[in-house]
């Protein structure tokens, strides 16, 4: 048995991968971390496989959210955007993030050209007109409200009365791309994963989509934000704004390439096989219906996967910034480790459902999988090459039979199995958005290696050596090969997962100076 992947019968894509830009009110918590910790999964799990990968993400700075809170602080607005802005940068080193890019709304000189040219596309295509309203709008959501929308009179993601605004704004003409967008969607030419959000998207569009108000007025934006091309009394609505980074990044609307955009908007968003959105469920209406129409309007090719997440939740309540209930990521990595922030989002989190954060969860997970089972069986397979093969890894024997424990050969091949199939289970939970079984597929290679020790007994085996009985040398040779190799192959496929550790684990097993393995050490310290 080698390390070596199995040949797939593909070429290598080009995969585009994002997250959601934040808004800038507040420093970052620990929901948002979870999805920059599963794109970035994506991301080095693609790379891995041959893949063409660009992760991107970044921070929305154009928000009347970020106004009011600059304003609450009694702080200039650039300087509050700017200092919350460079926290969400920073979350780079503590997450172990492998970004391509990181685009930030208010200052990167390649997103207003864009937005503003995305605009003209849609004006170009007849969806633009600006008419008087009257609504209720939630500040926390940016978004207008129906009353029906509303639960006992306040928004049901934030718990707030909305406000009642009336002005005369832009408005776009989602309401002829209903029919569309239901084809795309049923089709599956526009992927939403899991079902039930895709279920929550058709359903939306069965109710009825109705035009949207596309921009703000200057003076209740503050005048903060990317002015409405030949309308400088309005500003462009933050989240036409913000759902343009996704191709702003690339260069669109610098002419360079197919007419909208330089070489990489052509590479990555015209030609890319794979363009892959990740966002929480209470933004599916701005990525799956709203972006999808303005990209059908201006005639650009739409994203191929919306892949939701749910939220993670502090004794039940939603993780929010300005909520009250908040986590630093940067802070947790410092105190228990990024393998083990990491850990949790991808182990603990289902793919469906909430999920409610404390600390004593994550050390809990922590110790039993790295201390108590990955570090404790790297550690006595490390040791036992050392006590019985002076720290050299054997080759399997090619023929290890005629001795009195017939269940080597079973347990091997057992191990071996679960190597061989790790590969592609992990493929197929994290082409369903699955971390979950992502991580139990590899973690299997754990357990079956676990049961190849209990069961073939290597101490035995080498007690039976000394003795000279039969063919216990040779038995143990391919015992210690399997299990060494399966501890290569667990680093590799655990790489996308913690990639920290990964790396301690593929330097345990690989051999130094005269082809030794270094001597064994613990990996992982007990967090408690």
């Amino acid at each position: 048995m080698t390390a070596q992947r199995p040949q797939r019968p593909r070429h290598p894509e080009r995969v585009y991968i994002t997250t959601t830009i934040p808004y800038v009110n507040a420093r970052p918590h620990l929901g948002f971390a979870l999805e920059l910790v599963q794109a970035d999964t994506l991301a080095r799990h693609r790379r891995r496989r041959g893949d063409h990968v660009r992760l991107l993400s970044g921070t929305d700075d154009n928000s009347l959210k970020n106004v009011l809170a600059a304003e609450a602080e009694g702080v200039d607005v650039r300087w509050l955007v700017d200092r919350n802005a460079d926290a969400f940068a920073a979350l780079r080193e503590p997450l172990a993030l492998s970004l391509d890019d990181f685009i930030r709304t208010s200052s990167d000189p390649r997103h207003r050209v864009g937005v503003e040219r995305l605009w003209r596309r849609c004006a170009a295509a007849g969806d633009l007109y600006r008419k008087a309203y009257e609504g209720l709008y939630c500040v926390g959501c940016e978004q207008f409200y129906a009353p029906d929308d509303l639960v006992d009179g306040r928004c049901a993601e934030h718990g707030s009365e909305p406000q009642l605004v009336a002005e005369e704004n832009w408005f776009f003409r989602l309401s002829r791309y209903a029919d569309r967008l239901h084809e795309l969607i049923v089709a599956g030419t526009l992927r939403i994963e899991p079902a039930v959000r895709r279920n929550e998207v058709l359903a939306l569009i069965a109710d009825g989509l109705h035009d949207f108000s596309v921009s703000r007025s200057h003076s209740r934006a503050r005048g903060w934000g990317i002015p409405v091309p030949d309308d400088p009394d309005q500003v462009v609505y933050v989240w036409w704004d913000a759902l343009g980074n996704y191709v702003t990044s690339l260069g669109y609307g610098h002419g360079n390439g197919y007419g909208d955009g330089d070489p990489a908007y052509d590479r990555w968003w015209v030609t890319s096989e794979r363009r892959i959105h990740l966002v929480g469920k209470g933004v599916v209406r701005f990525h799956a219906v709203y972006w999808p129409a303005m990209l059908l309007s201006a005639g650009l090719p739409l994203p191929t996967d919306i892949l939701v997440h749910d939220y993670l939740t502090v004794s039940g309540r939603k993780l929010s910034k300005s909520g009250g209930a908040t986590v630093d990521p940067a802070a947790l990595a410092e105190a228990y480790g990024t393998d083990a922030v990491r850990w949790w989002l991808l182990r603990d989190v289902p793919r469906v459902g909430d999920a409610d954060f404390t600390v004593d969860r994550l050390t809990t997970r922590a110790d039993a999988d790295f201390a108590g089972g990955l570090g404790n069986l790297l550690h006595r397979i490390v040791t036992m090459v050392h006590r019985y093969r002076g720290g050299a890894v054997p080759a399997p024997a090619t023929h290890a039979g005629g001795w009195d424990q017939p269940a080597v050969q079973p347990a091997v091949a057992a191990l071996e199995e679960a190597c061989r199939n790790a590969p592609g289970r992990v493929d197929a939970a994290l082409a369903g958005f699955d971390f979950r079984s992502a991580i139990c597929a590899a973690w299997d290679i754990v357990e079956a290696a676990n049961r190849c020790v209990d069961t073939t007994r290597p101490w035995e085996l080498a007690g039976a050596e000394r003795r000279g009985a039969g063919d216990a040398g040779r038995q143990l040779d391919t015992v210690l090969a399997a299990l060494v190799t399966a501890c290569r192959v667990l680093a590799d496929e655990l790489h996308p997962f913690i990639p920290d550790a990964a790396a301690r684990i593929a330097e345990q097993v690989a051999p130094a100076d005269g082809g030794v393995l270094p001597a064994a050490s613990p990996l992982f310290p007990r967090l408690r």
